[in-house]
């Protein structure tokens, strides 16, 4: 997959989790065993990234069905239905993580199974699941390669590679690809504060894959555009409207603006599991607040007078007009969107 590391690695009674919180400067992988753990490594950002919190959603079920002890299956399913809502609460705004816990909650319901095959089960869906996000990234990115122009320099926000997915990953994946088919590209990371998932991760994730890569901090975008430095913008998703609406990390709607300013196209990578058929636009995507402390300090330390008012929404929501494309694992979708979504979902 072209990648020196692996976000996550099912095990046969765990899975471990790279904690994404001590990079670049360790590499820890965490031992994944019970529910609990998958809704703690989600809710504080050891894995994060949407495909990856709805990969290790789907192996927090399959854990959560590993500890009911019971061959009763109204009583395991009214157990696991719980657990199930318990993961879904861990962060509200990534699409990924309540698709793919109702897909497996749904997929446990079907059949006339007992709970023990059940769970037996579920580990092999899970691993479906898993597999099937890999699969996506490598053909977003033979797709979305072909928007890259050979001697492009692209500017990224947060971080949409490996380690937001199972592998490869979505917006780092395209340009993979791109590098891949020969292409000579140039990537600007911004720092994406206050979590420093561009300095942190993505920066560290492109060198250790041997791609040219600069960081900048966030407001250097727009004058490095006005410079005629960066030729595209390519970010990631944690949720799309079905009108083409996309939340991703806070800062992604700036860079949009930006990027339509200066007449530079922006896009956006994302599985058709990011979709949220059931929202009309953006406004209705609940936003994240996150603590305050992820502001106030950087590894540790603070950097703001005590005291002072905080505000922390991990996310923000680009409209689709200033979206370029869409690019899938089904292909590329450019505007007006309802009705390509339509079509990517099956919707009729």
């Amino acid at each position: 997959m072209n990648t020196s590391f692996y976000t996550l690695l099912p095990k046969r009674d765990h899975v471990l989790i790279l904690d994404q919180r001590l990079l670049p400067g360790k590499m820890h992988y965490i031992k994944m065993k019970t529910y609990r753990d998958a809704y703690a490594v989600i809710k504080h950002m050891a894995v994060r990234g949407a495909p990856a919190i709805g990969v290790t959603a789907a192996f927090g079920v399959w854990l959560g069905a590993r500890s009911i002890k019971t061959n009763d299956r109204t009583r395991y399913f009214s157990m696991l239905g719980k657990m199930g809502e318990h993961l879904i609460n861990a962060r509200p705004t990534a699409h990924n993580l309540s698709w793919a816990v109702n897909r497996m909650l749904s997929f446990a319901r079907a059949g006339q199974a007992g709970p023990a095959e059940i769970t037996r089960r579920l580990y092999r869906e899970a691993l479906r699941i898993y597999h099937e996000d890999i699969d996506a990234n490598m053909k977003m990115g033979g797709f979305g390669a072909g928007l890259i122009k050979n001697g492009w320099t692209v500017l990224t926000h947060c971080n949409a590679g490996a380690l937001a997915t199972a592998g490869y990953g979505t917006a780092l994946g395209v340009l993979r690809s791109a590098k891949n088919s020969g292409k000579k590209i140039r990537i600007f990371a911004d720092e994406t504060r206050p979590f420093l998932q561009g300095a942190r991760l993505t920066a560290w994730e492109l060198q250790q894959d041997g791609f040219d890569v600069t960081l900048i901090t966030d407001n250097m975008a727009g004058w490095m555009m006005k410079q005629g430095l960066i030729n595209a913008c390519i970010v990631g998703a944690d949720r799309i409207a079905s009108n083409g609406d996309v939340a991703n990390k806070v800062g992604t709607y700036s860079v949009a603006i930006l990027a339509h300013a200066h007449n530079i196209p922006f896009y956006v990578a994302a599985p058709s599991s990011t979709f949220d058929p059931a929202i009309t636009s953006g406004r209705e995507i609940v936003i994240e607040e996150r603590p305050d402390k992820e502001v106030l300090t950087i590894a540790g330390r603070a950097i703001a007078p005590d005291g002072i008012k905080v505000r922390n929404p991990a996310f923000d929501v680009t409209p689709a007009k200033y979206v370029t494309a869409i690019i899938t694992e089904k292909g590329v979708l450019f505007p007006p969107y309802k009705k390509g979504i339509k079509k990517l979902l099956g919707i009729p």
